[in-house]
């Protein structure tokens, strides 16, 4: 079984479910069956999708998008 992140629609909660194929899980906080899930962070950018980006460049390797920038 994969391990999937997922949010609740109705408390905001976000919370780590093994899940076997077509199973949703409840919300652990809520009970709420309105959860959504979320794609794992390095499928959508690493540490720029966890907050990091380029207004925090360093100036050593050029990218505009991270270390060195």
């Amino acid at each position: 079984m994969p391990l999937y992140d997922f949010a609740c629609a109705r408390c905001g909660e976000e919370f780590e479910e093994l899940v076997s194929a077509g199973e949703s899980p409840d919300c652990p906080k809520c009970s709420s069956s309105e959860i959504e899930r979320k794609l794992p962070v390095f499928a959508i950018g690493g540490s720029e999708a966890m907050g990091a980006g380029a207004a925090e460049d360093c100036g050593t390797c050029g990218d505009p998008r991270g270390p060195g920038a």
